[in-house]
């Protein structure tokens, strides 16, 4: 059969074009973004897992986006505005519910490994779960804790009874007692660290301060009614309030010009410190055999800790969500990153993870940390409102702490938050869980 040059010319062209097409195709990469925040040793840890991934999946680019831990929040807005979502996200905890209903994210479990799943401490599930539809949208290697620690020379100095456990926390007055006796010691600046320095731009305010409401037999906000009047500004939160704003009247508390750490800085003017679980890596490595680790003191009849932290979901709007899944799984297992975690006395979130985490197994250093974890840890408010509600709360501890009328303080934040909730028509259906 003869093929005129034309046809000829027009075969060659379509096969060059083909190849072309094909190398192309060869050489396109699926891109996967990934937002984070954290500090440069998690930042590192996560690209070098990215290269890992990378390595082993050479179709793929793992685009990691970071945002600093305190504008974390203004940087995914910013996302959110013009409408360009990570792939994978990370979220705390707490902002899990607003992000699902405001359709952020999407149903975690079909995307990632079955065993990860099944490896999760009921923590971990507990902080990643939607209360509407009790699915899962987020899944982390770990979870948080906030501890009381000691100096103690400082607390042998006045006599103090060291806890054995959770049931044998502190009461108020044992509490009270001893920073009374810390403020005279010699050597103590201040009886305690309760970390004001992180100011109101984080969580902390929310995350540590509200448990110490919670054990006082109050709440951030009614969870039934999902009415902050009557509940934040009530009298029990009031009295609590008043009693943490004349720890610093007294002095008692290390002020947020001296930054995020007296207890180990040099000559550790702060005998105690009520920090996270993290905390607890640098601060050992400093004090040595010193450093006393004790469950969060009773304000009232009970103890309550809190817990949640930073997970990861994948966004709704994903264009590929299983390779999202894998890429999230893949990060999950891998053993240098855990490593890394470990080293940073990262609080377990999965079983297996835990199994290999010395530092709160029985007679571990951190032991009294997961103890809380099953005893007395209270999640914050799941509520699609909770940015609404930790941003009023965090103004108003800030405002009392620099001597305004708790009363006042907690009664606007009850009413900004109650507010938002009334102007997104009780965030349906949230207004049917009454």
């Amino acid at each position: 059969m003869r093929i005129s040059m034309g046809n000829r010319l027009l075969s060659v062209l379509s096969a060059s074009t083909a190849l072309i097409l094909m190398a192309g195709s060869a050489d396109a990469k699926t891109v996967v973004t990934m937002m984070h925040q954290g500090d440069p040793g998690w930042v590192k840890a996560y690209g070098d897992v990215a290269k890992r991934f990378e390595e082993a999946n050479p179709d793929v680019d793992i685009e990691l986006i970071y945002a600093p831990h305190d504008a974390y929040n203004e940087k995914f807005s910013a996302a959110v505005m013009s409408k360009q979502l990570p792939d994978i996200m990370e979220l705390d905890a707490p902002f899990l519910a607003n992000y699902v209903w405001s359709g952020y994210l999407q149903p975690i479990k079909p995307l990632v490994d079955k065993d990860l799943l099944d490896d999760m401490t009921e923590s971990n599930i507990a902080q990643g779960t939607y209360p509407i539809d009790k699915d899962l949208y987020a899944i982390g290697l770990t979870d948080s804790s906030v501890v009381l620690y000691g100096n103690k020379k400082y607390l042998e100095a006045i006599g103090a009874r060291i806890p054995k456990g959770v049931d044998d926390a502190w009461t108020r007055e044992e509490f009270e007692g001893y920073l009374d006796k810390l403020s005279k010691l010699d050597g103590v600046k201040w009886p305690i660290d309760t970390f004001r320095g992180y100011g109101i731009k984080t969580e902390w305010i929310t995350y540590a301060y509200g448990p110490l409401l919670e054990s006082a037999g109050c709440d951030l906000i009614d969870r039934k009614t999902w009415v902050a009047g009557g509940t934040l500004d009530s009298e029990t939160c009031v009295k609590a309030m008043t009693m943490m704003q004349d720890w610093v009247k007294k002095g008692w508390v290390v002020p947020t010009s001296s930054g995020t750490n007296q207890f180990y800085a040099e000559g550790q003017p702060a005998a105690l410190a009520m920090g996270g679980h993290w905390f607890y890596a640098e601060a050992s490595a400093a004090m040595k055999d010193n450093i006393v680790v004790m469950p969060l003191p009773k304000i009232g009849e009970k103890g309550v800790s809190p817990n949640g932290t930073w997970i990861w979901g994948i966004s709704a709007t994903a264009k590929n969500p299983e390779i999202a899944g894998k890429f999230v799984s893949f990060l999950l297992k891998d053993k240098e990153y855990r490593d890394y975690a470990k080293s940073q006395s990262a609080f377990p979130g999965l079983k297996s993870f835990a199994a290999d985490s010395p530092l709160y197994a029985e007679g571990g250093p951190l032991a009294v940390a997961f103890e809380q974890a099953s005893k007395t840890a209270v999640a914050r408010p799941p509520h699609p409102a909770y940015p609404t509600l930790t941003s009023a709360f965090m103004q108003a501890v800030d405002k009392i702490f620099n001597g305004s009328d708790a009363q006042e303080a907690l009664t606007t934040a009850a009413q900004k938050i109650d507010e938002d909730i009334e102007d997104n028509a009780g965030y349906p259906p949230f207004d049917e869980q009454q």
